[in-house]
């Protein structure tokens, strides 16, 4: 597998005045981050830390949106249907840092989420995480801290019914990680794309071994295409169900003019 390439290399350089616009955003982002976890814990000692759907739904979302206004980024749905009425993945792409915050902008219902560990180091997001119930992965280079996170996700799930978000996209090409399947697998639960489509010219490019995050204001557009159904899935075909996955999504990228980002 190769590492995907950063695509913004061949981009113009950033004007000052817009670099200007968003240090200034992202200083807004910090003072927001700050105060919406100081919020955050008030609100969770007020409910007795009961209130998942609150913090996550209300709270943290507005965080998001706040966030991301004051960036200039601007973020348009597509779905053209309601919301599952029933326990699901929600499963999407993954090129950038700024995939999950604007996830999180939308609200996905009674959801909750997998983050990469590493950012528990962020003390304000550690915080958030435990409130709101993250799921913190382990890096693939540790299989066995995986697996046992994934089986407690299974187990909490299962008890909850809540619905859960991931991606199985890495930042290899070609790549796409089995957990999700397995779960909506052993959940029987349906699982629901979404593609984040974040033009070059606005993406602050991905987390991992990134030296030059730099976000743009401007437009992204998040589209939905209708559930799977995997109540006939079995774990023997994992694989073969990961993989008409991820070529639904490479197709899916073609259609939107993004073939050379697909993962």
């Amino acid at each position: 597998m190769e590492t995907r390439q950063d695509q913004r290399v061949n981009r113009r350089k950033t004007p000052w005045n817009i670099r200007c616009r968003v240090v200034l955003g992202l200083v807004c982002c910090v003072l927001i981050l700050v105060v919406g976890t100081s919020v955050l814990l008030v609100v969770g000692c007020v409910t007795l830390f009961r209130a998942r759907r609150l913090y996550t739904e209300g709270v943290v979302r507005w965080m998001a949106r706040a966030g991301l206004w004051c960036c200039g980024v601007r973020v348009h749905v597509h779905r053209p249907f309601d919301w599952p009425a029933v326990q699901t993945v929600y499963i999407s792409n993954h090129t950038s840092s700024l995939d999950l915050f604007v996830l999180i902008s939308i609200g996905l219902p009674n959801t909750r989420y997998f983050l990469s560990g590493f950012l528990r180091k962020i003390v304000p997001v550690g915080i958030i995480g435990y409130v709101i119930g993250v799921f913190w992965t382990a890096p693939q280079t540790k299989p066995e801290m995986r697996t046992a996170l994934f089986q407690r996700a299974e187990r909490t799930l299962r008890r909850t019914g809540e619905s859960v978000f991931l991606t199985p996209e890495g930042q290899q090409v070609g790549r796409f990680n089995k957990g999700a399947f397995h779960l909506a697998t052993n959940l029987s639960a349906p699982i629901q794309p979404i593609y984040v489509d974040i033009p070059l010219d606005v993406d602050p490019g991905p987390w991992d071994g990134n030296e030059n995050l730099d976000l743009r204001p401007g437009h992204v557009n998040v589209f939905f295409k209708p559930p799977i159904d995997t109540s006939d899935w079995r774990i023997k075909d994992l694989e073969s169900n990961r993989d008409s996955v991820r070529d639904l999504y490479a197709d899916w990228a073609t259609e939107l003019g993004r073939g050379s980002r697909a993962g």
